[in-house]
């Protein structure tokens, strides 16, 4: 198994349930197509570098899991990321040892 973790930027205008809704339904995702989710957590909101989408802000979230290397929880999540409107920008890395 792989460690990977997965930073994303949430708008920052939505309120509290629907962002933790967004936040379930993406660690659903991963527990679903076969990763171990080990922890996910928010960050705060945070000044961005650019302008995205009309926003200055973003709301930040971290979330760390073990899959395997050709994962389709990494892909599936990938995939629903980039058409999900409420995600501003994300980013997958995998951690080295």
């Amino acid at each position: 198994m792989t460690k990977y973790e997965i930073l994303y930027i949430i708008r920052p205008n939505i309120d509290e349930e629907a962002k933790n809704a967004v936040v379930a339904r993406f660690d659903e995702i991963l527990t679903s197509n076969g990763a171990v989710n080990v922890e996910s957590k928010d960050w705060e909101k945070r000044k961005l570098a650019y302008e995205i989408k009309d926003f200055r802000e973003g709301l930040y979230h971290i979330v760390t899991f073990e899959a395997e290397t050709s994962s389709e929880a990494t892909s599936e999540f990938d995939r629903l990321a980039k058409i999900n409107d409420d995600i501003l920008r994300h980013m997958i890395v995998k951690v080295e040892a």
